[in-house]
């Protein structure tokens, strides 16, 4: 499996890097793009760092390049998505503005039919950011909000962000390393 993973700048960079440590695991072929707003909240928060998520990819692309290989509908992928998605990325996908990489691959992984997850994180949703949820959707995205469930009965932050994980990676068919689903003993 090939998959696009963008970082946009949205708070919650360690649900970057919990997906990126899963698909690692799986043996997925990942191609990382981190966006400029997404470097700045990785300094500001001081969590996972630029370093800690390339070190995951199998390849990483500048989002100022529109010439990457992603960039295009001929490179075959399995899907892309955006983890975490901010307000402002949204906004480009739904109204497929591609002035960056990062909105240029989602933009073409949507032409081509192709699985888009954007995973939410800002709070709480103005209206703007619900109308464009839903024209993301109407696209054929899937939108997700990084909201994790307590029926597992998490004991960490990191099982908390796991669960964000799991329902991710769930959209492409993949299970996440050692998550626990309802009703498993």
């Amino acid at each position: 499996m090939k998959l696009v993973v963008g970082v946009s700048g949205g708070s919650g960079i360690p649900y970057a890097l919990g997906v990126l440590q899963a698909l690692r695991t799986l043996g997925v072929e990942v191609h990382l793009i981190v966006s400029s707003g997404a470097k700045r909240v990785m300094s500001a928060e001081g969590g996972p760092q630029l370093a800690d998520l390339t070190a995951l990819a199998s390849a990483v692309h500048d989002d100022r390049d529109l010439a990457a290989s992603v960039a295009s509908g001929s490179f075959r992928t399995d899907g892309m998505l955006i983890v975490p998605c901010s307000a402002g990325t949204l906004a480009k996908v739904a109204q497929g503005f591609a002035d960056n990489l990062l909105a240029r691959a989602a933009h073409v992984t949507l032409k081509e039919r192709r699985r888009l997850v954007l995973v939410v994180r800002e709070d709480p949703f103005s209206r703007p950011m619900i109308e464009n949820m839903l024209r993301a959707h109407d696209a054929g995205a899937t939108v997700m909000s990084a909201s994790p469930g307590f029926y597992h009965a998490p004991d960490s932050v990191s099982a908390l962000l796991g669960f964000v994980t799991a329902r991710v990676l769930d959209q492409f068919g993949l299970d996440a390393p050692g998550f626990r689903r309802w009703g498993d003993a």
